[in-house]
């Protein structure tokens, strides 16, 4: 695969029949997922993890002709309960980014959106091979944040997977896909070697390592604009409303951090 090419990057949340409703319009049914794998596998996609993609980019090391990233935030149950045997099935890798202080345990903060993983289930997903990477601590607005909580948010929840599964991750997932320079330096200084933000358009090399962009798979996502999504095709076009959003967006959360001083 040439280095200029692009890939899809899947962003997922909740993977369950009967999500909360906080969590319903981006949550797929187990069926939907089976089915959306089901495609990546006979259109011939490999999927990787989030750091050996980086990796791969980072070095000129060779990728599979069709490489393809599957990756969940949040850290919800229903991930170990009906993704990780889709994926074993299939033999794909995965990325679930994990916001420390949602999962029930001596972390919790409290403030999770439905039924979360544990620590037991996060540890067997990456015996399975799946890479658990950071999604903050405690799943704020990293861009409006002043320095001192920003470092915390990164550096606490790195800590974290780090004492649970003996090794710190190396991936990032920004809460909301909001980022900025202050943020995606602050995430690097705590150790992250590469983060994904949402974007809703396919992850190119060019984005540089710490702004790669997703797709975003919802409940509504039928299986032929699933396919198209996969395969490149009208990304833009599929996801024209959000992108204005988020341009939107993007100019009043400059302004409150302008207010605030610390947007950088």
């Amino acid at each position: 695969m040439s280095a200029t090419s692009a890939v899809p990057i899947l962003m997922y949340h909740a993977v369950g029949p009967d999500p909360a409703p906080a969590t319903l319009g981006l949550s797929v049914t187990p069926e939907a997922f089976a089915a959306q794998m089901e495609v990546v596998a006979e259109r011939g996609f490999t999927p990787l993890t989030t750091a050996a993609l980086a990796t791969a980019w980072r070095t000129g090391a060779p990728l599979p002709a069709r490489p393809l990233l599957v990756t969940f935030d949040d850290g919800y149950e229903g991930v170990h309960r009906y993704a990780l045997p889709v994926l074993a099935k299939h033999s794909f890798a995965s990325t679930v980014f994990v916001s420390t202080g949602w999962l029930p345990g001596r972390h919790t903060t409290g403030g999770a959106l439905d039924t979360m993983l544990d620590w037991g289930q996060v540890r067997e997903l990456a015996d399975a091979g799946t890479e658990i990477g950071g999604h903050s601590h405690t799943h704020p607005q990293l861009d409006q944040l002043d320095a001192a909580r920003l470092r915390f948010e990164t550096l606490r929840c790195r800590e974290i997977v780090g004492e649970e599964l003996g090794a710190a991750p190396v991936s990032f997932a920004y809460p909301y896909g909001y980022s900025s320079r202050r943020v995606r330096r602050t995430v690097r200084e705590a150790g992250f070697t590469q983060a994904l933000a949402v974007g809703n358009a396919l992850a190119r090399r060019r984005q540089g390592p710490y702004a790669l962009e997703r797709v975003t798979v919802r409940r509504s996502t039928g299986i032929g604009e699933f396919t198209r999504l996969v395969e490149g095709r009208a990304v833009a076009r599929n996801f024209a409303a959000d992108r204005a959003m988020t341009k939107g967006y993007a100019i009043a959360r400059r302004a409150r951090g302008a207010v605030r001083g610390h947007w950088i």
